[in-house]
């Protein structure tokens, strides 16, 4: 019984052929725009256009769910994890409360002491309101420095990291609002020869909402509509030192949507897809000299962060094609059995000019008892090999107090 009705248990083996083409079509479908996308052609004065920010970490995913579904979880259902995404959804989690811990190696081709992990604490404390607190660190291995012929090898640690707090409050059945507070810090200047090495830091803050419609009943499954969106970073600059330039931290903009096929009690689908967006003004050559010069990087470096945020809505060079080009997207599903096996698939898209990261991802999720466990693995389908590629992602999850209802 669910929703209302119930369905034959005869029909199980055409719900679960449905849920293969599914998966398989999008699958599909992401490989066939991966290799579409790698017939076009740019010039190098588009290429020296892409954004860049200080602490791009934070752009990566840092669980293993929403890896599996291509990096996306703005308007995905609620989980131990949504603080990166949109802490709005906390006012829906079912549990009362859990810890998630999370582990992504990065450049594992290359190195194996450069990692992601990632630690966050929600509390569901009643029907309408939730908090949350996480903690994200990237540490970038280890670096051994010397300052002369004649002095010992120093073994550095540089990394940098983010505590986040937020507070998720329901104003409806169906909608809800949060905010969320970040203290950012990067410890990436190397003490060589007794110079100043003090981390960097600022802060930034998120604004999110997040929709979780009510069950729809159709003929022979039900539904509910879920969409969200996040805008993340919203703070100053950072500055490494007294002297030297301050740096965008990413203020970014994520909207998504999805849809959940509800079955019966044991097979779900969810189905989503999410834009995102940099709010980070473009790079380019402000005195018209044929070349990003010291100049233009003096003036782009002068556009002040809030300032910044309104100029990165129409400031590309080639107009309302450039800025479509500065937004990526991400298409992914998630099926899910019993409520404890999972599995994911989906495919992230950038373009060439902007990045050019290109990836299909799958993973999956295994649930005993009150523990859940995520693992996930990307595929690059672009010229320039994803740093994650070949990289297998954990996630643990631990729920427990009481559960609220599901709708």
């Amino acid at each position: 019984m669910i929703g209302g009705y119930s369905l034959n248990k005869n029909k199980n083996i055409y719900l679960l052929n449905i849920i293969n083409i599914v998966m398989r079509n999008i699958t599909i479908l992401a490989l066939g725009f991966a290799l579409l996308s790698n017939f076009q052609v740019f010039s190098q004065e588009e290429r020296d256009r892409v954004i860049t920010t200080a602490v791009p970490f934070l752009l990566i995913a840092a669980d293993a769910r929403a890896a599996g579904m291509g990096d996306q979880g703005v308007a995905t259902s609620a989980d131990a994890f949504s603080q990166q995404w949109n802490p709005a959804k906390y006012a829906f989690i079912i549990s009362q409360q859990g810890v998630g811990v999370s582990y992504t190696p990065y450049l594992s081709n290359i190195v194996n002491d450069i990692f992601l992990g990632n630690l966050t604490y929600f509390n569901r404390l009643d029907e309408r309101s939730a908090v949350a607190a996480s903690l994200r660190y990237f540490s970038l291995g280890s670096i051994e420095t010397q300052g002369g012929f004649e002095e010992l090898p120093l073994l550095l640690s540089p990394n940098e990291l983010t505590l986040d707090l937020s507070y998720a409050l329901r104003l409806s059945n169906n909608f809800s609002l949060a905010v969320a507070g970040r203290y950012l810090r990067s410890d990436l200047r190397l003490s060589v020869n007794n110079e100043d090495a003090t981390a960097a830091s600022t802060f930034g803050v998120d604004v999110a909402g997040f929709y979780q419609g009510p069950n729809i009943y159709f003929n022979n499954f039900d539904g509910r509509f879920r969409a969200g969106f996040n805008i993340s970073n919203i703070g100053p600059k950072i500055k490494y030192d007294e002297v030297g330039q301050e740096n965008f931290i990413p203020t970014n903009l994520k909207t998504g949507a999805g849809f959940d096929f509800i079955f019966d009690a044991s097979n779900r689908l969810g189905t989503y897809i999410e834009f995102n967006k940099l709010l980070v003004p473009t790079p380019q050559d402000f005195n018209n000299d044929g070349v990003i010069d010291r100049a233009d990087e003096e003036e782009y470096n002068s556009i002040g962060s809030i300032e910044g945020i309104f100029k990165s809505f129409g400031d590309a060079p080639d107009g309302f094609s450039e800025e479509l080009k500065e937004i990526t997207w991400a298409f992914g599903a998630e099926y899910v059995f019993q409520e404890a096996f999972s599995l994911r698939t989906g495919y992230f898209n950038e373009s060439d000019t902007k990045g050019s990261r290109k990836f299909v991802a799958i993973g999956a999720g295994f649930k005993y008892a009150p523990v859940l466990i995520d693992v996930s693995y990307l595929f690059s389908t672009s010229d320039v090999v994803s740093p994650l590629e070949g990289t297998l992602r954990f996630g643990l999850t631990f729920n427990f107090g009481e559960e609220y209802s599901k709708n």
